[in-house]
């Protein structure tokens, strides 16, 4: 049974759980630019949290395919007067950081963040497990080649669920080496993967288990699921929803989500599945 402990709380994650994302960048493929107020991120929050959500996932840095890069300054002006606000609003609120860079995450923690969510598993920034080690605060770490700028074109694998699991078991090891207790993976869907790289995956997901570590998985609103109903991310739903249930049989403890009271029925589906 997996536990994490987030900011001396344990989350027990047998059952599993729901991260809403919230971005408060402007050009994120899904919501990018929608919350336009202070009033817009509370009601967004508070109906994520009533609908649901274990975590609150929130992210200045758009991690799209042939996202713009921007500056650790943007990035921090943008994500932590959200934290504040957050934080003075909901209390014990679990709050995740969805950042590559260590000083964003460090002064994200110092403001109330007590999750770290790394697109890059600590390979674009030295700083990164040693800072999450330093605030002991649960990990996750997520499969990618190159940046976002760069990883549209890092799609080759001789075997693509041999070298994710080698990544894991060497990404692992490095983060037990600085100290880091409570780790998450993340399969990293959508990056550095075509779309049936992307079904690949899914389908043998049950695989990554064998770390022993929990899973999240993020196929919420993703192109794997919009190119291939030929639809928008916008009309993404449905199909989400699909992939979440095939997520959690193969073993995901954590979803990922825009739309936390769908991810929920779909969890209480599976439940009720399991228990028959």
């Amino acid at each position: 049974m997996h536990t994490i402990n987030c900011n001396g709380r344990l989350i027990d994650l047998s059952k599993p759980r729901v991260m809403g994302i919230v971005n408060v960048t402007p050009d994120s493929f899904y919501d990018g630019g929608k919350l336009k107020t202070d009033v817009d991120l509370l009601q967004q929050v508070s109906k994520m949290l009533s609908d649901g959500a274990t975590f609150i996932d929130i992210g200045g840095y758009s991690s799209r395919p042939d996202g713009t890069d921007v500056s650790i300054e943007e990035e921090l002006s943008r994500v932590i007067p959200m934290i504040d606000l957050l934080k003075k609003e909901f209390k014990d609120l679990n709050l995740s950081i969805d950042s590559f860079r260590g000083s964003v995450m460090k002064k994200a923690i110092e403001h109330g963040a007590n999750i770290v969510n790394d697109i890059s598993a600590a390979m674009l920034d030295d700083t990164v497990l040693e800072t999450v080690a330093q605030h002991q605060v649960p990990y996750i770490m997520m499969h990618m080649r190159g940046t976002p700028q760069t990883m549209k074109s890092l799609t080759n694998y001789a075997n693509l669920l041999q070298e994710v699991n080698y990544y894991f078991s060497e990404r692992i090891a490095a983060a037990r080496v600085a100290g880091i207790n409570d780790i998450i993976i993340d399969p990293g869907y959508g990056f550095s993967k075509t779309a049936s790289q992307n079904f690949e995956l899914l389908k043998q997901q049950e695989l990554l288990l064998a770390h022993n570590v929990p899973l999240l998985a993020g196929v919420s609103r993703k192109s794997m699921i919009y190119k291939t109903l030929n639809t928008t991310a916008a009309h993404a739903l449905n199909g989400t929803s699909a992939l979440h249930m095939v997520c959690l049989q193969n073993g995901a403890s954590i979803l990922r989500v825009h739309d936390v009271k769908e991810a929920m029925e779909v969890i209480a589906l599976q439940s009720m599945l399991n228990s028959n």
